[in-house]
């Protein structure tokens, strides 16, 4: 029976392809950014012949701009326990945990992702998946509104859940199930042009953070953006305009480097949509909505503690500086700030890894280099001076929760708005999702040394 099951790889490949189609139907702007996306990559790689091998090695050329991850925002606890069971069906689990409120969004967030290289290589679709933070809201009343406002939805189909429960009864989805539960699932991240709410209550909400009305106000979580890959972030935010499409004013993340780490995005400005508003009597008002938007990304090495104790140290550094504002006014001034701030990384590879501020996978090289230079860990540098050993940095898969926010409020407006005290609550989202989120770090270091064993073992056995 185990044989006849689709696997979940192959479920999130078509849940994505699913996805990205809807989202093109309904956002048009987002399908002229994946030509744009396209066209940077193209030519990008046709001057860049070592990158193109690069990636034709790891088998990743033909996923180049494919959608590497979406965003949704759920207003309840079991909506969020119910969503893990959804995304673990396509083979994606939650790492990572983010507090948005630290830049004044009330969300917490985490990302469902697959978590090994095979899984990722093959498709590595994510969800950036943030639950709504009432408590943060200081109007009780409002809180009080938006609750039950939200106890009253039901953002999956029945036959959404009952293939969830299938597929975890017995440990999988036949390909008819598969499909099935691609079609079901996508209903809830559909846009609904018809508020749930009066528009006096969604001005209310709207008022107190967009975010919060864009959460309580809707029938599901509409996927609000999908994000392709480029190789060239900072040619796609010069190119917007000229596809007829408007970016955002500040690439989120760190500057431009000749060893890129982390992760920087950028996006198009949200569309405003038209959106039906049921008032008491049930008469109609019409109105519009902002909130969705196209992303693009650009992913660098995935950084140790001490490589991201530094990054928000020069990040903070920046931004004390200049703080970016949220109309783009002086975007140049913080670009200018933040090259400077970073000039105190180290932008070489050997240094990065030597300084142990990012993480690498190791393999044999040349085995006739190791000499009379003992095979260990300790002796691991040497090895790589030696070129017995040759090493790769790890890519970052996961988010930065500043960088987030700042994509959040560019597409939200610069509206004023309550503002939200740092408040991270780890342990009641974890409550929430119903399981603990895997840690990055850990996860990260992990693959490292793994890497390291299986390269010691294998220039110990040849020694032998």
């Amino acid at each position: 029976m185990t044989n006849a099951f689709v696997s979940p790889d192959q479920i999130r490949q078509a849940f994505s392809a699913a996805m990205s189609a809807m989202y093109r139907d309904e956002v048009p702007a987002y399908g002229v950014l994946l030509k744009l996306v396209s066209d940077v990559n193209s030519r990008t790689l046709s001057r860049n012949s070592e990158l193109r091998s690069q990636l034709e090695a790891e088998g990743s050329l033909e996923r180049l701009s494919d959608e590497r991850h979406g965003a949704i925002r759920l207003g309840r606890a079991d909506e969020l326990a119910m969503m893990r069971r959804a995304f673990a069906v396509m083979g994606m689990f939650p790492v990572g945990y983010y507090d948005l409120s630290e830049a004044s969004v009330p969300v917490h967030s985490t990302a469902f992702r697959p978590v090994e290289q095979a899984s990722l290589n093959q498709n590595p679709f994510r969800i950036f998946t943030s639950l709504l933070r009432l408590d943060l809201i200081r109007d009780e009343g409002l809180r009080s509104e938006a609750q039950a406002i939200l106890a009253k939805r039901k953002i999956f189909t029945d036959g959404a859940i009952a293939l969830i429960d299938k597929a975890e009864a017995q440990g999988g989805l036949s390909a008819q199930d598969a499909e099935r539960f691609v079609a079901e699932l996508l209903e809830t991240f559909r846009w609904h042009a018809t508020a749930r709410v009066s528009h006096d209550l969604y001005s209310r909400l709207h008022s107190a953070h967009r975010l919060i009305a864009d959460v309580v106000c809707f029938r599901g979580p509409h996927i609000n953006h999908l994000t392709p890959r480029t190789l060239d972030i900072d040619e796609v935010q010069r190119l917007m305009p000229e596809y007829g499409i408007s970016p955002k004013a500040v690439v989120e993340g760190p500057p431009t480097r000749e060893c890129p780490i982390l992760l920087r995005q950028t996006s198009f400005k949200a569309i405003a949509e038209p959106v039906s508003f049921v008032e008491a009597d049930g008469s109609k008002v019409q109105g519009a909505h902002t909130a969705r938007f196209g992303e693009i990304e650009q992913r660098g090495v995935a950084l140790t503690p001490k490589g991201r104790a530094l990054y928000d140290r020069l990040l903070d550094v920046a931004r004390q500086d200049v703080r970016p504002a949220p109309d783009g006014s002086n975007a140049a001034e913080y670009q200018k700030a933040l090259e400077a701030a970073f000039r105190n990384f180290p932008d070489d590879w050997d240094t990065i890894r030597r300084e142990k501020l990012g993480y690498f996978t190791y393999r044999v090289a040349d085995r006739s280099c190791v000499g009379d230079i003992p095979v260990s860990e300790a002796t691991l540098d040497r090895l790589v001076e030696a070129g017995a050993v040759a090493c790769s940095p790890v890519i970052y898969e996961d988010f930065l929760p500043v960088s987030a926010a700042g994509i959040f409020q560019s597409n939200l407006g610069d509206d004023p708005a309550q503002e939200f005290v740092r408040s991270p609550n780890q342990r009641l989202f974890e409550e929430a999702l119903g399981a603990q989120v895997l840690n990055e770090f850990e996860h990260y270091a992990a693959i490292e040394a793994a890497s390291i064993k299986r390269c010691l073992a294998q220039l110990e056995a040849v020694a032998a």
